[in-house]
């Protein structure tokens, strides 16, 4: 009786021994069909900037109306020229507005816990103009930094890839932004090194373009923003026509 009992309990605990050393399957925190509807993207995202605002530090006014689902399991956000505006106020000074445009902030906060991390991915339509800025970006919840610049365009014919650590102290890597017409994969990963500070890879097209250390990042909660945003660091003046700016297949996971 007593040896049945052993093969028994041996063979109940087999099963539990293998699964803890089996790796963790990442958690889908954003899935791919976040942008298949309106009520898939109202789901998981707000209009215009995640921390209440419509202006930023740019020359653009967001708004609902300039974001839509076309075609469905695409994001496009349109920036339209305008005048009459009255200015926005940033950093004490007033920036002149001559664009009607959107953001989108996810309503989920992201942080990096200690011996884990996060993936953000997607596919990428962008302009790269003189006056247009369209950003996919992470920044702080609480004060600033934390900032991740995923992949930000600000009209000089490249995409960026930023990290601050402070306003002055900074990584950042330029690289030719080819063929803007087309989509183009970004792949962002963000990894504890050591319970306090956050690696951060970024990737382009499959090929690894930087990888950074943000430091005290960890357990830090972030905004994810996707935004259009007009000259202001892109330089002026900006188009006299319409801008679009497209995403698809995005998609926020744990490691």
């Amino acid at each position: 009786m007593l040896n049945m009992v052993q093969i028994s309990v041996t063979a109940l605990l087999l099963p539990l021994t293998l699964a803890s050393a089996l790796p963790k399957r990442a958690t889908v925190l954003i899935p791919k069909s976040v942008f298949d509807s309106t009520t898939s993207l109202e789901q998981y995202f707000t209009y215009n900037y995640p921390w209440g605002g419509n202006t930023h530090n740019g020359g653009a006014r967001m708004d609902k109306e300039h974001v839509a689902i076309s075609p469905p399991g695409t994001l496009k956000i349109t920036a339209q020229p305008v005048k009459g505006q009255p200015p926005a106020t940033h950093g004490g000074k007033q920036i002149p507005i001559n664009y009607l445009s959107g953001a989108v902030g996810a309503k989920q906060h992201f942080n990096v816990p200690k011996g884990g991390g996060l993936v953000f991915s997607g596919s990428f339509q962008a302009t790269a103009t003189k006056g247009t800025w369209p950003a996919f970006w992470l920044t702080a919840v609480n004060g600033w930094p934390p900032e991740i610049d995923m992949a930000e365009w600000k009209g000089s014919g490249k995409i960026s890839f930023n990290t601050f650590n402070t306003s002055s102290v900074l990584s950042w890597k330029d690289v030719a932004y080819n063929n803007p017409s087309q989509f183009h994969d970004i792949t962002c990963e963000l990894r504890d090194v050591n319970g306090k500070d956050t690696q951060v890879k970024f990737w382009m097209d499959g090929a690894l373009q930087a990888t950074h250390v943000g430091k005290d990042y960890t357990g830090k909660p972030f905004y994810l923003i996707i935004n259009l945003q007009m000259e202001g660091s892109s330089g002026k003046p900006g188009p006299t026509t319409n801008t679009t700016y497209s995403v698809k297949n995005l998609e926020v996971t744990t490691l």
